[in-house]
């Protein structure tokens, strides 16, 4: 590992134990690309929409600039970060090479909810890659995140805009909720479309390989390239994020369950799926008319859950297939299963 990584991974453990300790600084809110870019001249962090969810974004060539996302947030330094940009001509400022078969890839889902794993370019931060020799990188489909990324003029780095572990917001007033105070600006969007991270894929074998499930699902992959897979188990040192440590959690309980009927209905417990039976008496329920919408509702309905100081949580367990295999990764990471 890197002398820069394993120095920085020190300065993280010395901040967490003074983690409420916090500087204040004024949050600004703004609708305005050009002046959320201008912050990421000055190597700054700001948080920025994404059809997925929010982003905490900073120069990924500088390592001051990418350090301010993991102070931010509380983020382990052995986590790696996907570097966005704005359009494929910038994708050689990222990475090195890729395979034919990434090419694929790219023509058919970017711009979109799919992050590719490839060897990096020596110019990209190793604290932006946790040491390693590669990279994630996507275009968002947003078309504020595009004009904001254009307008950028670098590849920005960019985690979700949370405190590290609890739900990724998928509005600006989420954001500002979890990091007002602590970054200098909220580029103010539509909330997210798809409400969950995005799928990412290694490319540095002979075939494509699914590190994380999000929003372009494992059989629409295996459209283009049939030999896709998903991982079968997790390494030691992981090439994605959202698969070291738990994640996406809400201050309450969850529970995975096949059914409303499994459930203990009160005021101090909470309830989302597909299925409703009976008139069971919770403090909060959703049910959802699809998958899709269980996707995008699945972190705001978490954070209203702690909004409202919901004890236990029960998520309806669905089929892992199309972006239920992505619902499913979440709930699991989240739950106390």
């Amino acid at each position: 590992m890197p002398e820069e990584v394993k120095r920085f991974g020190f300065a993280r453990t010395i901040f967490s134990k003074f983690r409420y300790i916090r500087t204040i600084m004024r949050t600004l809110i703004t609708a305005s690309f050009r002046t959320a870019a201008e912050i990421i001249g000055q190597n700054n962090v700001v948080a920025f929409p994404t059809e997925t969810v929010y982003g905490l974004g900073a120069n990924a060539l500088d390592s001051n600039a990418v350090k301010k996302i993991f102070l931010a947030k509380g983020r382990p330094s052995d986590n790696p970060l996907i570097v966005h940009i704005g359009s494929r001509d910038q994708i050689y400022s990222v990475v090195s090479s890729f395979p034919k078969y990434a090419e694929k890839l790219m023509d058919e889902f970017f711009p979109g909810p799919l992050t590719l794993v490839l060897p990096k370019n020596k110019k990209i931060s190793s604290l932006v890659t946790a040491g390693l020799g590669t990279v994630g990188v996507r275009i968002p489909k947003h078309t504020l995140a595009q004009k904001f990324l254009s307008a950028c003029s670098v590849p920005v780095a960019a985690p979700s805009a949370n405190l590290s572990g609890s739900p990724s917001p998928t509005t600006w007033q989420a954001v500002r909720h979890d990091l007002n105070g602590k970054i200098p600006c909220i580029l103010k969007g539509d909330p997210s479309h798809i409400g969950l991270e995005s799928t990412v894929v290694d490319c540095t074998g002979n075939s494509p390989v699914i590190l994380r499930a999000g929003g372009v699902t494992l059989e629409q992959l295996r459209n283009i390239i049939p030999s896709t897979r998903l991982q079968k188990q997790q390494t030691k040192i992981p090439r994605s994020p959202g698969i070291k440590y738990r994640h996406y959690s809400p201050l309450a309980y969850v529970f995975i369950v096949s059914g409303m009927s499994e459930t203990i209905p009160m005021k101090t417990s909470a309830y989302i799926g597909l299925r409703s039976e009976g008139k069971a008496d919770f403090g909060l329920k959703l049910i959802c008319r699809h998958e899709s919408e269980y996707a995008h509702s699945l972190f705001r309905f978490f954070r209203e859950c702690d909004k409202k100081k919901i004890q236990t949580i029960y998520c309806e367990q669905v089929s892992e297939s199309g972006i239920g295999l992505a619902i499913m990764d979440r709930i699991r990471k989240a739950s106390v299963q």
